[in-house]
């Protein structure tokens, strides 16, 4: 059969997004350290909220979502009018492909950076420029010398997902100086609130001060919401605009909103879970290393670990063998890095449990 409607052509080369595996039902306790989910949960608060917006599930939410900014704006001291919000910081880089790339336009990102950039990119039929890292983290040197008269995008998360690592403020300062006013910097802070170097910043002064920066933080990670889907971006006025022309009405629902500003207000849940993840990263990561395996430095919620590629030990199987026992990691096959597994931090149980499987699975 030949006569039927034709999607977009650039879409043929777009593989589809692969999020992380729910555990597999073993009849057991099972855990899912695969998506960089809060191990804690939700704000009490926002549940609550949540909970108590049942009874109105008929109402349509605030289109400009004009509380939620005026929380963000407070807690964070932004203009509000500055403010982007999105399903998601996925949904927000959605936006922005719509509203800024097409066919003939370049897109940078690094090799191991996040799929969805590239992903976006190609969607819009824009070519995709991928440059090295610097061990498993974005050179400045090599984004800038791809840059040419077509680029029109480079995105940078920062921490970055996968790998974990991240770049100092001065060098994301050094990378905005050397690009053309004409290219949009994404700065995507998903992990910004995890970090605690005194070198490092989301980079809301450079969207605050530059004409063609916008940094996006998501509500999915350390608040706990991933379910819910909320992401916000902060950038310049005539950004904004562009954004608010290709949104979708009502893109982030009412008990989405409602649950973001509870969060926003719950102090107590917000440090309880950096306390959390400032002593479970370290020791999970030194877990691992005592297995033997080679760790990346990583200032996220997550560890990646090297395993060997000697048959019986390599990451492919030490995933399915985690798997089986009700544990899931991500593989990171997809990101070029076949030889890495990626590991949330969990409870304080889960990491031992995935701690203890993997000595079993090394023979340790």
């Amino acid at each position: 059969m030949t006569d039927y409607p034709k999607p977009l052509p650039q879409l043929a080369g777009v593989n589809a997004y692969v999020p992380g595996e729910a555990p597999k039902n073993t009849g057991g306790k099972t855990y899912k350290l695969a998506s960089n989910e809060n191990p804690l949960g939700a704000s009490p608060l926002a549940k609550k909220v949540y909970t108590d917006l049942a009874a109105r599930m008929e109402l349509y939410p605030d289109g400009a979502a004009r509380e939620l900014k005026a929380a963000l704006a407070a807690k964070h001291g932004l203009d509000p009018a500055r403010l982007v919000l999105g399903a998601g910081s996925d949904d927000i880089f959605l936006m922005l492909g719509r509203a800024y790339l097409g066919p003939g336009d370049e897109s940078i990102n690094t090799k191991h950076a996040f799929a969805i950039y590239a992903i976006i990119a190609q969607q819009q039929g824009a070519r995709v420029v991928t440059v090295g890292e610097d061990n498993f983290t974005a050179d400045v040197d090599a984004i800038l010398k791809a840059v040419t008269p077509r680029t029109k995008m480079v995105w940078l998360a920062n921490p970055n997902n996968p790998t974990g690592t991240y770049l100092p403020f001065d060098e994301v300062k050094r990378l905005h100086a050397g690009l053309p006013p004409h290219v949009l910097l994404v700065l995507d802070g998903a992990y910004a609130e995890f970090v605690k170097k005194n070198d490092y910043a989301s980079g809301i002064e450079l969207a605050s001060q530059a004409g063609n920066v916008i940094v996006t933080r998501t509500f999915s990670k350390l608040y706990g919401l991933a379910g819910l889907r909320v992401g916000w971006g902060y950038a310049p006025p005539h950004i904004v605009d562009a954004i608010e022309r290709v949104r979708m009405p009502f893109n982030v629902s009412l008990p989405a909103q409602a649950a973001a500003i509870a969060a926003l207000e719950d102090d107590a849940f917000t440090e309880q879970s950096l306390l959390h993840n400032e002593r479970e990263l370290p020791r999970l990561a030194g877990g691992l290393t005592a297995l033997g395996l080679e760790v990346i430095e990583g200032v996220g919620n997550f560890v990646v670990a090297k395993f060997p590629e000697t048959k019986g030990r390599t990451a492919a199987e030490a995933l399915a063998f985690l798997k089986e026992r009700g544990v899931t990691v991500r593989g990171l096959g997809g990101y070029q890095m076949p030889n890495h597994l990626r590991v949330s931090v969990g409870t304080t149980e889960a990491n031992d449990v995935a701690l203890k499987l993997l000595r079993e699975f090394l023979g340790k």
